[in-house]
């Protein structure tokens, strides 16, 4: 297995500025890349999140604008995809933005990259859970290869899937070197609770479950455990996620697809009790019903094809990224809060 070569590299990372791109960023920059272009419009990261360094190259807007694109380097050796309409509830509230940020970015980043021949390698992030069985008896790994069903809970898995099938035609029509990399349930530093500009609803504040719990638990409040905390997901600490994507764009085949995940399944209440002992929360927990639009049950990524394909295994276990990502949001505080309350009159509306 031939190491990673970044060294000296011009990087594209489209949103960069996020949770999983900033610490993409820093490792990059760790492996002496000459310059890393950011390309952002900040719609659900904040500006903190971007590395000040002399080789960073921040470029503030959408990719889909013509102008960014154009000013594209013609000599850029490897670009990473990871802009995206953030969350499951967001698409659902509004799937014309989910389309303008998810669908549209990939099909006109990929029309623009078709025409830069230098490229090594493209890694378009792409979503675990667009292809993970919607079961809540015992859970299979889900595989690469894994049947897709044409049922999809919200416009945000819908439109991670087409970034694939987009990627699969300029990859077969074009020579577009592209990979694509699936993501499972990423976690830890640098994820900023209400980062960016409102979106239409309260999950515009409240992400993903794990920082969520983290902030509540660090306030001393119940966690919600939607359907009893039975549901289970694959955690992956997000250093092991940009590991995983550095490893996809050194060692992935063209056209190939990886998942980078754990391969351990956790039930949302055994995350609950992992953060809750990890902060000291004491507060009984909050039982609720089950979402009505959520199908998606209990899931885990298999491993052995990027373990045996690209090398990548994720190192960090879940307690472990846990403590690592409480003691970073207690560092953080003020900038949690700051944009947390951004949007109190958002919600104040509700």
């Amino acid at each position: 297995m031939h190491e990673l070569s970044f060294n000296k590299a011009t990087i594209l990372v489209v949103g960069g500025a996020g949770f999983v791109g900033s610490n993409l960023v820093l490792k990059l920059l760790q492996k002496d890349s000459a310059r890393v272009i950011i390309v952002d419009n900040l719609l659900s990261s904040d500006i903190a999140n971007v590395p000040d360094d002399p080789r960073v190259d921040f470029r503030y807007g959408p990719i889909t604008d013509d102008r960014i694109l154009g000013a594209l380097p013609e000599n850029l050796d490897f670009v990473f995809h990871l802009s995206c309409y953030h969350g499951n509830q967001s698409s659902i509230a509004d799937p014309l933005a989910d389309h303008e940020n998810n669908t549209l970015t990939s099909l006109k980043l990929f029309e623009r990259l078709k025409e830069i021949k230098g490229l090594k390698k493209v890694v378009y992030a792409a979503a675990g859970c667009a292809v993970a069985e919607k079961t809540y008896d015992t859970a299979r790994a889900t595989n690469e290869d894994a049947p897709v069903s044409l049922y999809h809970d919200s416009p945000y898995s819908i439109s991670k899937l087409i970034g694939e099938l987009y990627g699969n035609f300029y990859w077969k029509h074009c020579g577009l070197p592209l990979v694509k990399a699936r993501f499972q349930n990423v976690y830890g530093p640098r994820e900023v609770l209400g980062a960016g500009r409102w979106r239409g609803t309260p999950h515009t504040v409240w992400r993903n479950v794990t920082p969520t719990f983290i902030w509540r638990a660090l306030r001393q409040e119940a966690l919600p455990l939607d359907n009893g905390g039975n549901a289970s997901r694959d955690f992956i600490f997000v250093e092991d996620m940009a590991r995983g994507l550095m490893c996809a764009a050194a060692r992935g085949e063209p056209g190939g697809v990886y998942n980078l995940a754990s391969g351990v399944e956790t039930t949302i209440r055994e995350l609950a009790e992992i953060i809750n002992a990890e902060t000291g929360n004491t507060t009984p927990v909050d039982l609720r019903p089950a979402r009505d639009w959520d199908r998606s049950g209990r899931r885990f990524g298999s491993t052995e094809k990027s373990r045996d394909k690209i090398g990548f295994t994720a190192e960090v276990p879940i307690r472990e990224g846990i403590a690592r990502t409480v003691a970073w949001t207690r560092e953080n505080r003020d900038m949690i809060e700051r944009c947390i309350h951004q949007h109190d009159r958002f919600m104040a509306a509700l």
